[in-house]
């Protein structure tokens, strides 16, 4: 049982089937031998039945398998691992993009900057198991969901899921979920199917949800080429470790708290990163009753958090990507920073072998970009050489922005590239390293809301922690309603 737990909490999440708590912790139920999400309907084990795991790894290393009713793996994931940014934190991010798949332990290890058994240490300690049982969880996940909302032949779920072999994932289901794979199979997919190479998959979140607006704000912000928005979906290009993917992300047809997401890949074992990059870009692991309580107790910001409940904040699938691209929107309008992105894109991106509509490129990488000619682009002198200078660190490693990165000293290095200042590096952590505590110092939008609401900077920015994120896009919405599709503007408010 995870010692950082609180027994007490738990029991109370599980006694009332609090959905709030799904993804937080899972329960162990001894007389049965499995394991719940909080809010499970079966009827509540008593006290002295129960334990509590901060990770579905922790209780399968403890010999309990999953709950086939209320699919304890379906849930969205743990806040816990964005808002922290300790090394345990930093290694579930990283985990979840599937660097123990792409690097091994050792990668992983090397990547954090620890040795492999001071990594296993640290994550024993805190979460009962080590990186590889983390990885191991992640993959029986990935797989559960590919059985049950796929149509594909049980081997392609295996290797998509990252497994090595057959034999390993016949093994790891029957361990975990205490069946064979087609034991899990429903008569019938629970999603559309799609078209023919897409996978077709419900991403879920936390209620409450508005998928459209989160939708919205990554369609105002589209560059034409890498992305495209039609009023209902976000569709974008993904540059996956294997190879260039396309996602299409629409609210879930059913209203409920989710997004449907479909997927056509090159390589079927990116499905774990595309899924994990698409979860952070639409912000599904949020807490919104958590931010909401927080922010909605300053008499100053109620008001928009009632018009607003659980708004997120939509994040990039890359945070190098972020970063460039807020170079280039520096001190010009959305429509503008659209124009100079895609000029970029067509000029150094990499093309897709075939077009998917309008896309047909990469985003570029800060390889190719660091010696592209931007000459025609329409940049400034001094912008093309920020641009150039940033792609350059990027690609030397002088400036890290993965998953598992230490967030200030990221922006430490950003600061130091020339041409690069607070504002910028305060965004590439909102929106690039999806960091839900920055404050963005100077933002013009910012804040006339602030003047609009009486508010004081100084006060706010300290009384708002841990989800200044989340206040700055609310009172962006305020301020730049067109952003959004819902939220009153200043005019009406004032």
């Amino acid at each position: 049982m995870d010692e950082l737990l609180d027994i007490e909490h738990c029991y109370r999440a599980v006694a009332s089937r609090d959905a709030r708590f799904d993804g937080w912790f899972v329960t162990a139920v001894h007389s049965t031998g499995i394991y719940c999400r909080p809010s499970c309907p079966a009827r509540t084990p008593l006290p002295k039945n129960v334990s509590f795991h901060s990770t579905a790894a922790a209780a399968q290393a403890a010999g309990f398998r999953a709950c086939r009713r209320c699919r304890p793996d379906a849930v969205p994931g743990s806040p816990e691992w964005d808002v922290r940014a300790d090394v345990v934190a930093r290694a579930m991010r990283l985990i979840a993009d599937g660097e123990v798949e792409r690097a091994g332990v050792g990668g992983l290890a090397a990547a954090l900057g620890y040795s492999e058994r001071q990594l296993h240490r640290l994550l024993t300690a805190e979460l009962g198991v080590g990186p590889l049982a983390l990885a191991r969880a992640q993959r029986a996940q990935t797989a559960r969901l590919l059985l049950e909302t796929t149509r594909l032949p049980v081997s392609d779920v295996a290797f998509a899921a990252g497994f090595a072999s057959i034999r390993q994932f016949n093994d790891t289901v029957r361990s975990v979920f205490g069946t064979t794979p087609t034991g899990l199979r429903p008569a019938s997919p629970r999603t559309d199917g799609g078209a023919p190479g897409w996978l077709t998959l419900r991403l879920a979140a936390r209620a409450p949800f508005a998928a459209d607006e989160v939708l919205h704000f990554l369609g105002a912000h589209a560059t034409p080429g890498l992305e495209e928005w039609d009023g209902t979906t976000f569709s974008r290009v993904l540059d996956l470790p294997h190879g260039p993917a396309v996602v299409r992300l629409s609210p879930a047809p059913d209203g409920g708290p989710a997004v449907l997401a479909r997927l056509r890949l090159a390589a079927l074992r990116d499905l774990g990163p595309a899924v994990t990059r698409c979860r952070r870009m639409l912000d599904l692991d949020a807490d919104p009753t958590a931010v909401d309580e927080v922010l909605g107790a300053d008499p100053a910001l109620a008001p928009l958090m009632r018009t607003a409940p659980g708004r997120r904040v939509p994040a990039a699938p890359d945070a190098a990507e972020l970063a460039l691209r807020a170079v280039l929107g520096q001190q010009v309008s959305v429509a503008g920073a659209r124009t100079l992105t895609a000029r970029v894109v067509a000029a150094a991106g990499r093309p897709l072998d075939e077009p998917v509509g309008t896309l047909t490129h990469t985003f570029p990488r800060p390889t190719d970009l660091a010696g592209a000619d931007l000459t025609d682009v329409g940049l400034t002198g001094a912008r093309r050489r920020t641009v150039h200078a940033l792609a350059a660190a990027l690609a030397d490693g002088t400036v890290a922005l993965g998953p598992g990165v230490d967030r200030e000293e990221a922006a430490r290095a950003l600061i130091a590239v020339p041409g690069i200042g607070p504002w910028t590096a305060a965004l590439v952590g909102l929106r690039g390293l999806a960091d839900p505590d920055v404050w963005l110092p100077g933002d013009l939008a910012v804040r006339r809301s602030l003047t609009a609401l009486r508010i004081d900077d100084r006060n706010a920015a300290a009384r708002w922690r841990p989800w200044r994120s989340y206040a700055v896009q609310h009172l962006w919405a305020l301020a730049v309603p067109s952003l959004f599709t819902r939220g009153p503007s200043i005019e009406r408010s004032a």
